[in-house]
């Protein structure tokens, strides 16, 4: 029997953005393997030596998709590439390309998104902001249109420590609109130079303008069957297609990935805070169950539907209070599993320490990283090689210092729509599109995390995993010989710094002791 869900997506055109990106490919996959879609439609960005084709083509040759074509072998001849830019004005649709979007397409999945912490608010205003907004004033022009999913953030908010699945126009200092304004009126360095008194307590752009997309949905979509899905931080795929696929080195990504390489080995983290991470396959399932959801139950609005300007729903995925894990927690599952599964590319025994003083962490990252990969480089160029770990740690560093106002402290995510979402699921539809953090595995899960970073991102084979562990062995030996050398050598410290104290204390005392020289007068007298 066919299921809710899959009933809805039967024969329906769906248009994705960002389908280039990794949870973008989540979703396209999902929708070929699981269900009767009749056309999707994905938006490809042209780059300077890349062509719309040659990256389409690329993109088919993805992993992700190899499960899916073993099952429906001509399933990706249901995608069709439209060239466009959601940086560009029209969002770089040509006019055939948006006759066939308006007249074909029953569902939007907008996913595109600039993820840059530091990206120039200028640009991230581009393609974070005024994109949904020409997304929206697409989605007027097509008469079929039943569900426009927008894919937020859970940080969209973060200027709060406890978010609720609402607006929240109250952080922005200025409407949305008139940012919008500025930036098409103004000069890119001057809205650039605007950043700090418009951002506020925002800790960078891509959070800042994620807020500013959801209030143009607030005010601007009322009358479209349209929802927010604010998913938190993304890791790799729990089951679906194949558990552990993973394709980039974003955010926590990266942090799992270099402390795996052991270069990583000081966190500018609070071991302490709620990791609110959640897997790309259930982010995916989300997304295509609340288009379901938001289908399902809207309706033509009256005059005095839309006089009310009821708030599009929103949905958020992050982890519950029954099944947390804090980040302390988290980072000890990755070094366990990686232990039991390393990588033969690794250059240290992982391991790590965490700190959340900025000036304990800036010191301790020299004699972490920067002294360890002063000797790393230094025998790359003797063997003739090209040095990286300097440069690396550059980048790594910047990068702890931007995830800290996420990983620094605890945030509480309300779900309480997302909750509904899955207690109003058919059995059917909870097993094909699950996405129930509260039974999550947190110990399989990272396994499958670290099985599959070694994987996609290593690209090694099981082939070597007996190599790689008596390698790993090898640094443990040198790790643990290395402690040792530093204890006895901290010790020895101690000693001469004690030894210095006392003999300056003993000097002291013998300055301060009275002559014990007696006059002979006095000796006379007393005979």
């Amino acid at each position: 029997m066919e299921s809710d869900i899959l009933r809805f997506y039967r024969n329906k055109s769906v248009f994705v953005t960002g389908g280039t990106g990794f949870l973008g490919k989540v979703i396209v996959e999902k929708l070929l393997r699981s269900t009767d879609v009749r056309r999707v439609y994905l938006l490809i960005r042209p780059k300077k030596n890349e062509t719309v084709e040659g990256r389409f083509q690329a993109w088919k040759d993805e992993p992700v998709f190899e499960i899916l074509l073993k099952a429906k072998p001509e399933a990706l001849k249901l995608v069709t590439p439209i060239s466009g830019d959601c940086s560009e004005p029209g969002l770089g649709l040509s006019d055939g390309d948006r006759r066939i979007v308006t007249t074909d397409v029953q569902v939007i999945i907008h996913s595109a998104a600039s993820i840059r912490f530091v990206e120039p608010l200028h640009r991230a205003l581009n393609i974070n902001t005024r994109a949904t907004r020409l997304l929206i004033q697409l989605a007027k022009e097509m008469k079929g249109l039943e569900a426009f999913v927008h894919i937020s953030t859970a940080f969209s908010n973060c200027p709060s420590q406890h978010i609720e699945e609402r607006f929240y126009p109250e952080h922005l200092s200025c409407p949305a609109a008139k940012v919008l304004e500025f930036n098409e009126t103004l000069s890119a360095d001057l809205v650039d130079n605007m950043a700090p008194a418009l951002m506020g307590k925002f800790p960078n752009t891509y959070t800042y303008t994620k807020a500013l997309a959801e209030q143009v949905i607030q005010m601007e979509a009322q009358d479209l069957p349209i929802c927010i899905f604010r998913p938190a931080i993304i890791l790799a795929n729990f089951k679906e297609p194949m558990s552990g696929w993973i394709d980039n080195l974003h955010g926590i990504v990266a942090l799992i990935y270099g402390n795996a390489h052991g270069i990583l080995r000081l966190l500018y983290v609070n071991p302490k805070a709620d990791a609110l991470i959640v897997p790309g396959d259930y982010c995916a399932n989300v997304a295509l169950a609340s288009a379901w959801q938001v289908a399902n139950h809207s309706e033509t609005p009256t005059s005095s539907q839309l006089a009310a300007k009821k708030p599009p729903p929103i949905y958020t995925l992050a982890t519950t209070k029954s099944n947390s894990i804090t980040f302390g927690e988290a980072v000890k599952l990755g070094i366990d599993h990686n232990h039991k599964i390393p990588v033969t590319k690794t250059i240290w025994y992982p391991f790590a320490h965490f700190t959340t003083c900025p000036w304990l962490f800036k010191l301790g990252c020299i004699f972490y990283h920067l002294i360890p990969g002063f000797f790393f480089d230094l025998l790359l160029r003797i063997q003739g090689k090209k040095p990286i770990l300097m440069r690396s740690y550059q980048k790594i560093h910047e990068a702890l210092l931007l995830l800290f106002p996420f990983n620094g402290i605890s945030y509480v995510m309300d779900m309480r729509n997302t909750n509904q979402l899955w207690d109003s699921m058919s059995p059917e539809d909870r097993s094909i599109f699950p996405f129930d953090m509260a039974t999550l595995n947190w110990e399989e899960y990272y396994k499958r995390i670290l099985s599959g970073m070694r994987v996609f991102l290593f690209k090694e084979s099981w082939d070597t995993l007996e190599y790689a562990k008596k390698r790993l062995f090898r640094f443990y030996l040198l790790h643990r010989f290395l402690q040792l050398v530093l204890c006895l050598a901290f010790a020895k410290f101690l000693w001469i710094l004690y030894s210095l104290i006392v003999n300056y204390y003993f000097k002291s005392i013998e300055v301060n002791l009275p002559s014990p020289v007696v006059h002979l007068s006095s000796i006379e007298s007393n005979i």
